[in-house]
């Protein structure tokens, strides 16, 4: 997990993709586009706009992706997100092939970051994170998470 501010980016010392992905993503100006998935860069690098209201963190579970790295950026309220390292995840469902993604209802040694507005959180594959938890009661929040395809990392 990776994390910075959308005001420091430029020093934040992000692979090349991630750093281009971010610019793309913050060009599209997604503050002012409704909830939706949008193209970036084709399947490659494409970002989901949401909005919605923040839980308590065991009314959720936590997610794995292996094909897309997140990048989530909140663009509005406070959002937490409990996250663990790689091979920390538990109790894990099927994974979804299609949509990439895998719920598990467990993290290890679980950490936590408090997103506030222009805050980012890079999650690789094969790290379990939680988004969309409240911070102390649930709150709306907009947010965009950044899906970038893991293996434009190693060309």
């Amino acid at each position: 997990m990776m994390s910075g501010d959308l005001r420091t980016l430029p020093s934040a010392g992000l692979h090349p993709v991630l750093h281009e992905a971010l610019m793309l993503a913050v060009a599209a100006i997604p503050q002012e586009k409704a909830p939706g998935s949008y193209e970036l860069q084709g399947d490659d690098i494409f970002m989901n706009v949401m909005q919605f209201v923040t839980q308590h963190p065991e009314q959720k579970k936590a997610e794995l992706h292996q094909q897309y790295i997140d990048i989530q950026v909140l663009l509005e309220g406070k959002e937490r997100i409990l996250f663990g390292t790689t091979d920390s995840a538990r109790q894990c469902e099927a994974i979804h092939v299609e949509e990439d993604y895998q719920l598990c209802n467990q993290i290890i040694d679980e950490q936590m970051i408090t997103l506030k507005p222009g805050m980012f959180a890079i999650f690789m594959p094969g790290e379990p994170h939680k988004p969309g938890c409240a911070v102390e009661t649930p709150a709306e929040i907009k947010k965009v998470v950044i899906k970038v395809r893991a293996s434009l990392l190693h060309v």
